[in-house]
């Protein structure tokens, strides 16, 4: 049998007497899109009409702005707490500027903190691949020794919320990790649905989507080494969403130095993307499944975050999304693709 996605969207029209036209007839279009593997909606609609906003962060490095960080100087070691002997021997995790520390409001058994760097602010432009590599490296320490101690918890999470208006706590650069049971709603309906779909069709739903993307080339990024980038037919950030999948690399042991070597490069080529478009902040998730099955790859995700004006500091998260669980875009997925793609 020959595996199916199909690539399903409504387009609609909307007529209204535009003020802006001396009230002459104005026709604006909106999409809805269908997930092709979950078959959950999107919608997306007024295009071009939120733009990145810029963040002063000098303001940021201001002390009477900064306030309090337990994540600062001397602070990091004073004021963070350790692990008990039996989960990190050492207590804290170190490996050049980054420290992983567990987190004081912990979202699960096992969740921790990774403060990235010494600096309070780190721009896009500074992320280097040390700094980079660092953090992730031991992330994914703190993972695999969870995993040894606690081998029934199956899925392995890093999330990441940088600057505020991704509404990170803190503007000093961090990460969490943890592992988990229940890894979120998204992940557990995309987990149920790639596993009926390997079951129906014998073969991995996103190796299936990679191919397909890369043949019709709207939504393909490019492929560094292991890693292909692309674009989400729903996009779950106003400006759109990338997405990155391990090919045939299933859960956190299958995910080698080579695959975050990868994952690092392409990182920073996002960021080149997003400094260029002026994109102050984002979301980012990497995502492990459990052992032992192959239907559901290592998954790295990152949204594009910004305030709708630094006037107000408006969230570009509304309704649709807090109340209706709705993705709303302002960016096609096949237009940021052609963005991205000269900076890989």
């Amino acid at each position: 049998m020959t595996a199916k996605i199909t690539f399903k969207k409504i387009e609609m029209e909307n007529t209204f007497l535009d003020p802006r036209r001396g009230f002459q007839p104005n026709v604006v279009n909106s999409q809805v899109r269908f997930d092709p593997l979950t078959g959950r909606t999107g919608h997306f609609s007024h295009f071009g009409a939120i733009k990145p906003q810029q963040l002063n962060l000098e303001k940021y490095s201001d002390p009477q702005v900064t306030g309090f960080c337990p994540f600062c100087g001397a602070r990091r070691e004073a004021q963070t707490p350790k692990f008990p002997g039996e989960i990190i021997p050492e207590g804290r995790l170190a490996r050049g500027e980054a420290l992983l520390v567990p987190n004081l409001n912990p979202y699960d058994i096992y969740s921790s903190v990774c403060i990235m760097s010494w600096e309070h602010v780190v721009s896009l432009d500074r992320w280097n691949y040390e700094k980079l590599s660092d953090a992730f490296t031991i992330g994914l320490d703190f993972l695999k020794r969870i995993k040894a101690i606690s081998p029934s918890l199956p899925y392995h999470l890093m999330g990441w919320n940088y600057m505020p208006p991704s509404g990170g706590g803190l503007v000093h650069p961090h990460q969490q990790y943890f592992a988990t049971e229940h890894p979120g709603n998204r992940f557990t309906d995309e987990i149920r649905a790639s596993e009926l779909f390997y079951r129906n069709y014998q073969t991995d739903y996103w190796q299936e989507l990679v191919y397909r993307e890369q043949k019709n080339g709207e939504r393909y990024i490019g492929k560094l080494g292991n890693s292909h980038w692309l674009t989400s037919y729903v996009s779950f950030g106003v400006l759109g969403e990338i997405i990155c999948v391990f090919h045939r690399v299933y859960c956190l042991n299958d995910f080698t130095g080579e695959n975050l070597n990868e994952l690092v490069a392409g990182l920073q080529k996002i960021f080149s993307y997003f400094s260029h478009k002026g994109i102050p902040s984002f979301n980012a998730s990497l995502f492990f499944c459990s052992e032992g099955q192959r239907f559901f790859p290592v998954l790295f995700r990152i949204v594009p975050r910004t305030f709708l004006n630094t006037r107000d500091n408006a969230s570009d998260l509304s309704f649709f999304q807090a109340l209706l669980q709705e993705p709303v875009s302002v960016v096609l997925p096949e237009d940021l693709c052609r963005e991205v793609k000269s900076f890989f």
